[in-house]
């Protein structure tokens, strides 16, 4: 009797553990605040109406693109991981960073990730070249690069890790560069501009359905976020439209609404070791303002 007692006890206890949690990152460069205002998004304003969001979101200085993949990633700028340009490279930097890991790179989320969490799954997928030279690639389970700006392999490839996974915790980080692209070769908020944002939503869209047919959509947070904005063909100033950009999250225990604080992206990294539970290291600037109920 005791025995059927304790084994009673021990599956229920089994079964009462917290389910494994898990982080998509769906970002896109160049996307600017007045871009998703404008552009036809019914994917993306599905997704805004299920997150914490915010259309103000203060970037880093300067407003290109290494910098705030880099500070995104890493909860701090460029004054202290020291990538200051898009050519940065571990052997060219020109600013020391003020810690770094064993292979020389300043600690991001996925070192974190990978070593204070328990069975922890990492990709990283991405389609501009330079974009993964500041972040050490010892702590991706998987990545891959999609060349000439194709994006569709690359989320046909997040879709299958994370069903794979899907016992484990997982943190994917999802990236496509064509908006900005678009934004360079035409203007920022030109039409060939606003349908390649278009473009984005409906592979978002696609990806996010396919995520709720095979029963990943409601454990997973996702991030919706970006770099910089742009004016005319460039960025890399500190205008509005390059400094002030979108960001939301949306997963269990997320309370839909526009944030009130002013949001700063060096947060994000904070956020997503807070979902998982994880302690940020010291040199980190951001912190987690995000409200999990």
């Amino acid at each position: 009797m005791k025995k059927t007692f304790l084994l009673c006890f021990l599956l229920a206890a089994t079964s009462l553990q917290a389910k494994p949690k898990h982080v998509l990152i769906i970002g896109l460069d160049g996307l600017c605040t007045e871009g998703v205002h404008t552009a036809a998004t019914p994917h993306i304003d599905q997704l805004l109406s299920e997150s914490q969001y915010t259309f103000t979101a203060r970037n880093v200085i300067p407003s290109i693109t290494l910098p705030n993949w880099t500070s995104h990633l890493t909860g701090s700028g460029p004054e202290r991981h020291g990538v200051l340009t898009n050519k940065w490279t571990r052997e060219t930097a020109e600013l020391d960073a003020i810690a770094k890991d064993q292979d020389g790179y300043y600690p991001s989320i996925f070192k974190v990730l990978k070593e204070n969490v328990r069975g922890m799954k990492t990709a990283y997928y991405w389609n501009w070249k330079e974009l993964i030279n500041s972040m050490n690639p010892r702590y991706m389970d998987e990545k891959n690069f999609e060349p000439a700006d194709g994006y569709e392999d690359n989320y046909r490839r997040a879709l299958a890790f994370m069903t794979a996974h899907r016992q484990e915790p997982t943190f994917v980080f999802l990236y496509s560069v064509h908006t900005d692209h678009a934004g360079h070769r035409h203007g920022w908020m030109t039409p060939p501009y606003i349908q390649a944002i278009e473009e984005a939503d409906t592979a978002i869209g696609q990806l996010l359905q396919q995520m709720k047919d095979a029963g990943l959509y409601d454990d997973t947070f996702i991030i919706l976020m970006t770099d910089h904005g742009g004016v005319e063909r460039g960025h890399g100033g500190y205008s509005d439209a390059e400094m002030r950009i979108p960001w939301a999250i949306r997963g269990p225990g997320i309370k839909p609404g526009e944030m009130q604080e002013q949001f700063f992206t060096v947060n994000t990294a904070a956020i997503i070791a807070h979902i998982f539970g994880a302690s940020t290291p010291a040199e980190w600037a951001g912190r987690c303002n995000i409200r999990i109920r």
